[in-house]
C-alpha cells in the first residue's frame, strides 16, 4: 500500500492541515509529516509509477532509481533537520511553506516526465517565496518579488523545452537530452535554461545572494537545501557528459571567492560560497564519468547537510545577536560556545578537511578532471578548494566568533537550534569517517574509490595550510580586505542600479520629446486654424463676394484645366 504514495505527497497534503493546529503543534507538526514521509519513502523500493495518458501523452509521475532515491533521503534529511531547527517558530506561513517546499522537491527528484517535473518545479517556487517574504520588511518583499519572477520564468523555460520536446519526438519522458557528436536540440537548450536558472549559472546567479540573505533564519535553512539542489539532480539527469558544463562550473567555482572575501553579511558568504560549490558538481555534470557523477552526487549529498550547518550557525548569530554583519561580530565564542563548535564542524567540512564529509566528496570530481586528463580543471579545481577555505573555511567562524571581541554578551542559541546543528555536524563527521556507506548508495557503486591515500591526505592538508597561512599572512599584514558596511554590487547593479536608470532617462527623455511633440503640434494647429479663419471669414480670398466676372474667369480657367486632363 506505502509503495504507491508519491512521494512528497504525504507532506504536501498534511501541510493543508497545519493551519488548522495550535502554533505549538504545528511545529511538530512538520516536523512528524517528514518523519513519516521518510519512512514511507526508505520502504519504497526502486519502481515507476502512476503511469497514465493525458491528452495523447504517456506520462509517468513516479520514477525511483538510485539517482532518485539519494537525492530523496538527503532531501528528507534536510527537511528533518529543518523542522527540528524551527520547532521555535511560531509562524503558520513559515511552516505550511517549508513543509510543502521541502514535499515539492522530493516530488520533482522522483518525477519520470517533464510534465511532471514542471508541476513540482513550478510549486517549489511558488512554496519558497512564502520563506523571503515571512522577514516582513520591504528590502525581503522585493527580494521575494524578484526572486518569484526569476522562478517561474524558469519554470516557463521547462515548460516550452518539454512541449517542443512533444512536438519533436512524440515523448515527455525525462531521460538524457545528450546526443554524442550532435549539438543540443532547441527543446534541450530551452531546458536546460530552466535548470541553469535554477542552478545559478553564472550571470543567472543574483536570485540567490538577493533572496537567501532577506530570508527569516529558519527560512534560510530550507533555501539553501531544496532549489540548487534539484537543478543539479536535474542536470545530472538531462546533461551528463555535456562538456561546456565543464567550463560553466569552472566559473562558477571562482567568480564568488572574490565576492565572497569582501562582503560583510556573512550569510550573503554563504550564499556566494554556494555558487561556489555548486561549480564543482556542474563540474562534475560536464566531465560525465562514472566517477565524476558520483563525485557529483556525493557532493550534492554532502554539501547540502554542511551548507545547512552554517546557515544554521549564522542564523543562531542572527537569532540572538540581531545582526549578521562581520563588522559588528566577534568575541561570541565566549557566550555560544556550542554554536561555535558546530559552525567549525561545517567549515571544516566544505573546506574538505579530512575525517569530513567535503574530503570525501569533492575530490571524486577533481580526481576524475585528473582522469581524463584536464590540466587546467583540475587546476582550477584545486584553486577553488583553497579559495573555500579562504571564504567559508576561516572567514565564517572567524568574524562571527572570534576576530575583535564586540562586547556582545548574548544566550546560547535555542536548545532546538543546537539539536538541529548537532545532527548536522555528526553527518559531517559520520560522512568523512563512514564514507562506504553512502558510495555503496551511489549511482555507480561498482566505481573502486579510496579517498585516503597518502597522496590525497598529503595533498589536501597542503592546501589548506596554505589557505589558512596566506589568509594569517594578509590579516598580520593589513592587507586583507577590511570588512565595511557597504553593499557589494555584483551583476544584479544591471537591474538594481542601470535598469531602474536607464527606465528613468527614458522616461525624461519621452517626456521631453513628448512634450515638445505637443508644443509643436499645437502650435501648428493655432496656425491652421488662423489661417483658416483669415481665408474664410467675410473678408477672406474664399469668404468675400466675388464678382460675377472674376468667377466667369475663375469657372473658365477651371473648365481649361478639365479638358487639358480629359485629353492627356
Amino acid at each position: 500500500m506505502i509503495d504507491n504514495i508519491p512521494p512528497g505527497l504525504i507532506m504536501i497534503l498534511g501541510a493543508l492541515v497545519l493551519p488548522f493546529l495550535a502554533h505549538r503543534a504545528q511545529a511538530i507538526g512538520v516536523l512528524v509529516l517528514s518523519l513519516i514521509s521518510m519512512v514511507v519513502f526508505w520502504f519504497t523500493p526502486e519502481t515507476t509509477l502512476g503511469q497514465f495518458e493525458l491528452l495523447g501523452m504517456t506520462l509517468e509521475a513516479i520514477r525511483i532509481d538510485r539517482l532518485s532515491r539519494l537525492f530523496g533521503i538527503v532531501f528528507h534529511i534536510a527537511a528533518i533537520v529543518s523542522a527540528i531547527y524551527a520547532l521555535h517558530v511560531r509562524d503558520t506561513r513559515q511552516h505550511v511553506a517549508g513543509i510543502v517546499y521541502a514535499g515539492a522537491a522530493i516530488g520533482a527528484c522522483c518525477a519520470g516526465d517533464l510534465l511532471t517535473l514542471f508541476v513540482y518545479w513550478e510549486l517549489t517556487a511558488l512554496a519558497s517565496v512564502f520563506l523571503v517574504w515571512a522577514s516582513d520588511n520591504e528590502r525581503a518583499y522585493k527580494a521575494g518579488m524578484r526572486y518569484l519572477i526569476i522562478q517561474v520564468t524558469s519554470g516557463v523555460l521547462l515548460l516550452s523545452g518539454a512541449i517542443m520536446r512533444f512536438v519533436e519526438t512524440g515523448s515527455l519522458a525525462f531521460g538524457s537530452f545528450v546526443v554524442e557528436g550532435e549539438p543540443l536540440s532547441a527543446s534541450a537548450f530551452l531546458i536546460l535554461f530552466a535548470f541553469g536558472i535554477k542552478c545559478a549559472f553564472p550571470l543567472l546567479h543574483n536570485w540567490l545572494q538577493d533572496s537567501y540573505p532577506q530570508a527569516t533564519v529558519t527560512g534560510t535553512v530550507f533555501l539553501s537545501a531544496f532549489t540548487t539542489k534539484l537543478a543539479v539532480y536535474s542536470l545530472i539527469r538531462g546533461f551528463a557528459g555535456y562538456e561546456p558544463l565543464i567550463w560553466i562550473g569552472c566559473a562558477m567555482t571562482l567568480f564568488p571567492i572574490v565576492f565572497a572575501v569582501i562582503e560583510n553579511d556573512l550569510r550573503r558568504v554563504l550564499a556566494y560560497s554556494l555558487n561556489n560549490q555548486l561549480g564543482f558538481m556542474v563540474v562534475g555534470i560536464g566531465i560525465g564519468t562514472e566517477l565524476a557523477i558520483n563525485g557529483t552526487v556525493a557532493h550534492a549529498f554532502c554539501h547540502i547537510i554542511y551548507k545547512s550547518l552554517l546557515f544554521m550557525s549564522m542564523g543562531a548569530v542572527l537569532f540572538r545577536v540581531g545582526t549578521i554583519k562581520a563588522t559588528e561580530l566577534g568575541g561570541l565564542h565566549k557566550s555560544m560556545p556550542w554554536t561555535t563548535f558546530f559552525c567549525i564542524i561545517g567549515a571544516g567540512a566544505i573546506s574538505g578537511f579530512p575525517l569530513l564529509s567535503g574530503f570525501i566528496s569533492k575530490s571524486m570530481i577533481i580526481s576524475a578532471a585528473a582522469e581524463t586528463h584536464q590540466f587546467w580543471v583540475w587546476f582550477i579545481l584545486l584553486i577553488a578548494s583553497a579559495g573555500v577555505m579562504e571564504h567559508s573555511g576561516i572567514k565564517i567562524p572567524f568574524f562571527a566568533f572570534f576576530a575583535h571581541d564586540s562586547g556582545k554578551r548574548v544566550k546560547e542559541a535555542p536548545a532546538n537550534m543546537l539539536v538541529a546543528m548537532a545532527i548536522a555536524a555528526f553527518f559531517c563527521v559520520a560522512l568523512g569517517v563512514a564514507y562506504p556507506v553512502l558510495y555503496r548508495m551511489l549511482p555507480h557503486p561498482e566505481i573502486d574509490y579510496h579517498p585516503y591515500t597518502v597522496t590525497h591526505v598529503v595533498t589536501q592538508l597542503q592546501l589548506l595550510m596554505f589557505a589558512a597561512l596566506a589568509f594569517v599572512f594578509l590579516m598580520k599584514s593589513g592587507l586583507y580586505p577590511a570588512e565595511q558596511r557597504a553593499t557589494n554590487l555584483d551583476t544584479d547593479w544591471v537591474y538594481r542600479r542601470a535598469l531602474p536608470r536607464f527606465v528613468s532617462a527614458l522616461k525624461t527623455v519621452g517626456g521631453a520629446v513628448d512634450q515638445a511633440i505637443r508644443n509643436d503640434g499645437r502650435t501648428i494647429l493655432k496656425g491652421c486654424i488662423s489661417s483658416a479663419n483669415q481665408t474664410f471669414n467675410d473678408r477672406g480670398v474664399l469668404g468675400r463676394t466675388w464678382t460675377t466676372s472674376t468667377m466667369t474667369f475663375w469657372a473658365t480657367i477651371l473648365l481649361a484645366i478639365c479638358l487639358v486632363l480629359y485629353y492627356l
